[in-house]
């Protein structure tokens, strides 16, 4: 119970801190509801697969709030069920992103050597070749048949510049009087990096993992607008793709479909974009001292 205690203690502390940014609190609220909205709506929301030609493109009504397909299926459903997919791909794409970035960057700071020269011409190779027509291109030579395999190619191309910007930081911070000490004392690099270094850049590494996100979702949808992936799933790229193929863009009411999953990815994108205001609120002791 008392652990229980703290942690909501500490939850409700971090939700205060958030909550100072106005902007940055309201991004959090519409990511949090976006992503519990997407991951939930499977297990309440039942979506008929079969086509009913009598209500192909109808306006927004009480029954369909955001009006039907070009075969009749409710599009407001196609949203709810459609994000869980785009989120999954992004958050995997992150991680892997930032992991790669924060590792490689961190280790080639503190090894130095043939180890830091290798992974920085690593990173500028990655950042030197525009990153969509590479993702084209490892697309093409590599099935993506799952949104794992589209996650781990996302990230295999973003993370050459959080990796230098990463390397530039721990070149400053091993020098601080800290790090110099618990050097001095023999502490493992491990114990440096994960207890000296790495906490205090966490706010602009979740920073990168949210831009991370945000790339990630238009690397996806615009991948699957090109057919380069298979769209076997329903998602909001898939929404898109299939509404720009049935030309819903020149009718008054089958324009709904194609706007309703750009908009859901504008907002979504939006909210994790303003979302990070809150977290260097956070995460950033010198805006909280400021206040």
């Amino acid at each position: 119970m008392t652990y229980l205690r703290d942690l909501g203690s500490g939850l409700l502390g971090s939700l205060r801190v958030m909550s100072r940014n106005k902007v940055g609190f309201a991004g959090l609220i519409i990511t949090f509801v976006i992503v519990l909205t997407s991951l939930l709506s499977p297990y309440f929301v039942h979506m008929e697969m079969t086509a009913n030609l009598d209500a192909i493109y109808q306006g927004p009504s009480a029954q369909n709030w955001l009006g039907t397909d070009y075969q009749g299926r409710d599009i407001f459903k196609q949203i709810l069920l459609g994000g869980r997919e785009v989120i999954y791909v992004a958050f995997l794409a992150g991680i892997l992103s930032c992991g790669i970035g924060v590792a490689f960057g961190a280790l080639a700071a503190i090894l130095g050597g043939w180890f830091d020269t290798i992974a920085t011409a690593a990173a500028e190779l990655v950042i030197t070749i525009p990153q969509y027509p590479l993702l084209l291109v490892l697309a093409g030579f590599i099935r993506l048949n799952s949104p794992i395999g589209l996650a781990f190619i996302i990230a295999s191309i973003s993370w050459g510049g959080l990796m230098l910007a990463i390397r530039a930081q721990v070149f400053s911070l091993k020098e601080r009087d800290y790090v110099q000490a618990a050097r001095a004392l023999g502490l493992p690099t491990s114990h440096l990096l994960l207890k000296e270094i790495i906490p205090n850049m966490m706010s602009y590494i979740l920073t990168n993992l949210v831009m991370r996100m945000t790339n990630a979702i238009y690397g996806q949808v615009g991948l699957i607008f090109l057919g380069v992936v298979p769209m076997a799933q329903n998602n909001w790229g898939v929404m898109y793709s299939l509404a720009n193929r049935q030309g819903a863009i020149f009718g008054v009411n089958s324009a709904w479909y194609i706007m309703a999953p750009i908009f859901a990815i504008a907002l979504l994108q939006f909210g994790m974009i303003n979302m990070n205001r809150s977290l260097e609120e956070l995460f950033n002791p010198r805006l909280r001292r400021g206040e």
